[in-house]
């Protein structure tokens, strides 16, 4: 079992050791849920979704979906109005 410290301002300092346990990177979310007895259960924050929720993503209402050329002609207006 670890021991944490609390800072003046409320807050908890997960050591590394246990970051690499939860398999969690620098930048990435750790989900804390609250459990009773004034527990909590801290654990990785992963995404839930699947490769198939992006299925369909680029298709249009009306009509095919776009093709890869419309696709790039889309994305370099885009970036030529940025410059």
């Amino acid at each position: 079992m670890s021991t944490l410290t609390v800072t003046a301002k409320g807050q908890v300092t997960l050591r590394k050791d246990l970051l690499e346990h939860l398999g969690v990177h620098p930048g990435e979310k750790v989900s804390v849920e609250k459990l009773p007895d004034g527990r909590i259960e801290v654990r990785a924050a992963r995404p839930t979704g699947k490769i198939s929720d992006a299925f369909d993503f680029l298709k249009r209402k009306s009509g095919p979906s776009l093709s890869i050329e419309e696709m790039n002609k889309i994305i370099a207006d885009g970036w030529a109005g940025k410059r």
